[in-house]
Formats: structure tokens, C-alpha cells, sequence
């Protein structure tokens, strides 16, 4: 009796013994160290590119590291992880909030190490600034009238129209730019918004209506060179259209338009050249008008306006 429980001793002994064993004590193999990066803090850019970098590393002192993985712990939502496999990577898909990010580095024989990194991800520091000239050289109306050069760089308006004059055709188009010298440098664009009021008294078209006509929907396009308040019709210049905005008919006589997005066109501007805005009907047959009040017009509360969101 005394031989069986002395033999099932030692059994629940060893068996003890080979069950809290651990790997790398029975083996002698000792896991990677791990350095997954310093906790940081980073202010986002406000962009859809926005992104962070994982940078890690991982020694092993008794033979190689194999591999990496990361893993995110937690966070305010699910964020990409690009290049889980590899020592850095980048993360995509992120918004403000506190990022809890795992590097777990395997070594050779099998044994692994982990190390946690915290990110905190501020909202971008958007700043807003609002153009809005008074007496713009850079702003002319474009005209033709009878197979004439009719521009006007001293027009209380803005205009798009089409119409007879003593019974000629006159064409008309607005070209317009904002001074964007006071902006800082390299500034990442989060929004612009553009504003024409409609002109309370119409100098051209019926002289009464600023809108008017069956279609007088308009084209807002982005200009492509330079030019002067000296442009007449014939040396206007070029304008893109790929990326234009079509802004829609109305039957309202004073409708303006408001916060109309330019965001895209003006990305551009600050990217490719500020060369400014063209404005013209969608359809160019009489009798048709779309009239907005200039930079010279009296109440400066009713010039051409835009309101640019953008962070540094």
C-alpha cells in the first residue's frame, strides 16, 4: 500500500512539474523582446489620406525573429491595419479618439513576445477665413455684342446672360478670381463655399429680372491661365471642364447663390494655379440671365463671397 501511493507521489509530482513547465524554461529558448514604438499623440489632417505609422522592432538574443504581428486592442472604431506582417506598417481608416495597437514578434523555435503601443488621435485644427473684395481687378464681365468685344472690368455685376441690344445679340460671361496670396503655405483644404447674391437692380438683361428665362442654368468652371481685367471676348482665357459645377434653373427673380460647393475646384486652384472662376449659362439663347452684384456694387455685404475651412 505504502509502494502505490508513494508511486502515485511521485506521478502528481512530475506531472505537476512537466504542466507548469513553460516553453522556453523546459526548451532553454528565451522569447524576443519587443519594442512596439513610443505612446504618441498626433492631430489629424482633416483628409481622407489620413493615416499613422507603426514602427516596431523585436531582438531575439538566442536566435532569430521569424515574424511580426500587429493587432489593434482598442479604439473608438475598427481601424486598417495595411501591412500587419512586417516590423512598421502603416493605419488607415482612423478618427479621433485613444488607439491601443499590439506587436507580437515570434522567434525561431516558436517562442513569442508582445508589447503594446497607445496612439491618441486629436481632430485636425481647422482655421476658416472669408474672401470678400471690395473693388476686385481681378473680375470682368466678358461681352460680345454684334460680333464686338463688349467686356467690362468696371461693371457693378457679375453676369451670365444672354440678350439683344438695338437688335443684336450680346453674350455675356463672368470671370472672377479671390486673392488667395493671404493664405499660408502649403494649407490642406477642407472646404470652400461660394456666394453671389442677385443683383437688386439689373443693369442688363430686362433691367428688372436678375433671373430670367425658360433655362438659366449655369456652368461654374475652373480657369486654366492667366489673364488680366485688359481680357476682352476674343482673348479670354481657356477654362476646365471635366471637373465644372452645373448650377440649376430658377424661376425666382432674386434667388442667390448660397454656400454653393467649390471645394473641389478650388483644391485645384491652390494645387495647379489660382487662375479664378468662369461663369457662364449652360445654354448661351436669348432671352436668358443670371445677374449677381459685383465687388463694386454698393452694399459690400452682397460681394462675390467665399469662405474657405482648412488646416495647416
Amino acid at each position: 500500500m505504502n509502494i502505490v501511493k508513494r508511486a502515485l507521489s511521485f506521478f502528481f509530482f512530475f506531472s505537476f512539474l512537466f504542466i507548469s513547465c513553460k516553453k522556453e524554461l523546459c526548451t532553454g529558448n528565451l522569447p524576443p523582446t519587443v519594442d512596439a514604438g513610443t505612446d504618441t499623440v498626433i492631430t489629424l489632417l482633416g483628409l481622407k489620406g489620413d493615416n499613422i505609422k507603426l514602427q516596431g522592432e523585436a531582438v531575439d538574443v538566442d536566435g532569430t525573429v521569424s515574424s511580426y504581428l500587429w493587432s489593434q486592442i482598442s479604439g473608438p472604431n475598427l481601424a486598417t491595419i495595411t501591412d500587419p506582417g512586417s516590423d512598421s506598417t502603416l493605419v488607415i481608416n482612423i478618427i479621433p479618439g485613444n488607439y491601443v495597437f499590439q506587436l507580437m514578434a515570434t522567434d525561431n523555435k516558436g517562442a513569442t513576445g508582445v508589447k503594446t503601443v497607445s496612439v491618441k488621435i486629436l481632430a485636425p485644427e481647422i482655421q476658416s477665413i472669408t474672401l470678400q473684395p471690395i473693388e476686385n481687378t481681378n473680375e470682368v464681365s466678358l461681352g460680345i455684342w454684334g460680333g464686338k468685344d463688349f467686356s467690362n472690368p468696371e461693371w457693378q455685376e457679375i453676369t451670365a446672360s444672354s440678350w439683344t441690344k438695338d437688335g443684336s445679340p450680346v453674350t455675356l460671361r463672368g470671370l472672377f478670381k479671390f486673392n488667395f496670396d493671404s493664405l499660408p503655405a502649403g494649407l490642406k483644404v477642407i472646404s470652400a463655399k461660394l456666394t453671389l447674391y442677385s443683383t437688386p437692380n439689373p443693369l442688363n438683361g430686362n433691367l428688372s429680372d436678375a433671373n430670367f428665362g425658360n433655362d438659366n442654368s449655369l456652368f461654374l468652371q475652373r480657369v486654366t491661365t492667366n489673364w488680366d481685367n485688359t481680357v476682352t471676348w476674343k482673348s479670354q482665357p481657356p477654362s476646365d471642364t471635366t471637373d465644372q459645377i452645373t448650377i440649376p434653373h430658377t424661376d425666382e427673380s432674386k434667388l442667390d447663390i448660397t454656400d454653393l460647393d467649390v471645394t473641389s475646384l478650388v483644391k485645384s486652384m491652390i494645387q495647379k494655379g489660382n487662375y479664378g472662376f468662369l461663369l457662364k449659362l449652360r445654354n448661351e439663347v436669348p432671352y436668358t440671365s443670371r445677374l449677381f452684384c459685383s465687388s463694386r456694387y454698393s452694399d459690400v455685404t452682397k460681394h462675390p463671397k467665399l469662405v474657405l475651412q482648412y488646416t495647416k
